[in-house]
């Protein structure tokens, strides 16, 4: 039986009611063991906008399944024989980007010098994953909550927090990069530049867009810890000093731990970011809007008060397009649920809310979100249950947000890693026309291909060593993709 919802919430006088309908489908159980299975739920979408779903055992295993077409797979430890943290607020990481899928863990206890943080990948859609690789390369330092998304050329960005050796002394966070897709990291470099160490219980987030990378992060300047955002206009390898600027104008209080991390993504030169905040004296999810180059920032409230509620946290919030959902866990009425609000047009904010159908429960502990055209995914924790739990609802894409998009389709290159040059199969060369080698900073080459044999070679003369994203479209405006390796 499917539910229709429209959000009828809202702040008297303060913000508009939400305009999009979502049309909800039947909660699914992603997984249901006991409630020491079912931590930190993930979410990320394939090419197709199917899902992938992480979630952790308690301080044990990290485990990943994949929507199949009419249920989710079994799902399979990826966390090999490492004991890793997983709780209900903080725990694994996941991105994807089409067929390639990455997962973040940390081995536990957390405060020991031989536990490290770790990645494991998947290149087939999470049919098998790599044995996992270590992200923090920082000798006898310690560090926590390691977090992971991906690059214009699919390769993993990634970000921890470092403590100086044996203590939880100078909390700060650190981005590493990988060029091969997840085989080796770079070293690190300082991302959190606030002046003040960050918030050591607060998990973070990492945006890449093009050639930004985006730390978003909770500082600690005497407990008063908002959230600050640390800008790198070279894909992660350097945050200047100078880029530093504060998405929280709330001024957040905190004297607690555990606490909640900013979610956020960029559009442009739009950071958009939500976040907790209990600055009026109640807990609630804020949505803030940042200019990156002109370092400047306002937030407001997506609900505001409202008779009954009580707190609102651990928000999180994705977008296609301009189109982005937001989910929290809220407790309102005597009632705990996952409550989530969309909009076509995130430039204009989004307010109000929904209650998310079958997430009623007292055990509710934590939610994700991920949204494709058309189409907005859920998963959240609950306890009471043991499960892991998943909803799908649809919504209806205004016309004058739609823009044509070129079909996009993966090919083979050979060989691969490539030395030299490398061979696309092609059925029409004629009609080849630009092509692309993109590096992990977005930069673009340009290739000129020779055809031989009904076959497109591609010299890779001058070409750097490292990992890429080809891109190769046709006069008919589809679009030809693979990654590459140039060794």
């Amino acid at each position: 039986m499917k539910h229709l919802f429209t959000s009828l919430l809202l702040v008297a006088g303060s913000f508009p009611v939400m305009s999009q309908t979502i049309t909800w489908g039947t909660p699914v159980a992603v997984y249901s063991v006991d409630a020491s299975h079912n931590n930190h739920p993930r979410i990320a979408l394939n090419r197709a906008g199917d899902p992938y779903v992480i979630f952790g055992q308690t301080d044990t295993r990290v485990y990943f399944t994949r929507w199949t077409g009419t249920s989710f797979s079994t799902p399979t430890v990826v966390s090999g024989s490492l004991t890793t943290f997983s709780q209900s607020w903080a725990g694994p990481d996941l991105a994807a980007f089409g067929d390639t899928v990455y997962v973040s863990m940390k081995v536990t206890p957390e405060m020991t010098a031989t536990n490290y943080s770790y990645l494991a990948h998947s290149y087939n859609g999470g049919m098998t994953f790599s044995a996992p690789v270590r992200i923090d390369n920082i000798g006898s330092d310690l560090s926590r909550f390691p977090i992971v998304t991906t690059t214009s050329t699919g390769n993993p960005l990634v970000s921890f927090m470092r403590f100086d050796s044996g203590t939880m002394a100078n909390a700060r966070y650190m981005v590493a990069r990988s060029t091969d897709y997840g085989m080796t990291f770079s070293s690190d470099v300082l991302a959190s530049k606030s002046g003040n160490p960050v918030c050591d219980c607060c998990p973070a987030t990492l945006v890449s867009s093009g050639s930004k990378a985006i730390m978003l992060y909770r500082d600690n300047n005497s407990n008063l810890r908002d959230i600050w955002t640390g800008v790198s206009n070279d894909g992660g390898m350097t945050f200047p000093g100078t880029s530093k600027f504060t998405v929280d104008t709330s001024n957040w209080m905190i004297s607690s731990c555990p606490a909640s991390g900013p979610d956020g993504f960029l559009i442009g030169d739009s950071l958009y970011t939500v976040y907790r905040s209990s600055a009026s004296g109640t807990d609630l999810v804020y949505l803030g809007r940042s200019s990156v180059s002109g370092m400047t920032a306002s937030d407001r409230r997506i609900t505001g008060m409202f008779s009954g509620l009580l707190s609102q946290d651990y928000p999180r919030i994705a977008n296609t397009g301009s189109s982005a959902a937001a989910a929290w866990v809220q407790t309102a009425s005597g009632s705990k649920y996952v409550a989530a609000s969309l909009t076509s047009n995130i430039s204009s904010g989004i307010s109000g809310y929904v209650t998310v159908p079958g997430s009623t429960s007292s055990g509710i502990l934590s939610a994700d979100v991920a949204i494709s055209p058309g189409v907005v995914h859920i998963v959240w924790e609950d306890d009471n249950s043991g499960k892991v739990m998943y909803l799908k609802g649809t919504y209806t894409i205004p016309t004058t947000s739609i823009e044509p998009v070129s079909s996009k389709e993966m090919i083979e290159i050979y060989p691969n890693p490539a030395t030299n040059e490398f061979t696309v199969s092609v059925n029409d060369v004629s009609n080849i026309g630009t092509c692309l080698l993109i590096d992990n900073t977005g930069r673009n080459t340009e290739l000129k291909p020779v055809f031989k044999n009904g076959k497109a070679v591609f010299s890779l003369n001058g070409i750097a060593k490292g990992g890429y994203y080809f891109i190769m479209n046709d006069k008919t405006g589809k679009t030809y993709y693979s990654k590459l390796i140039v060794q």
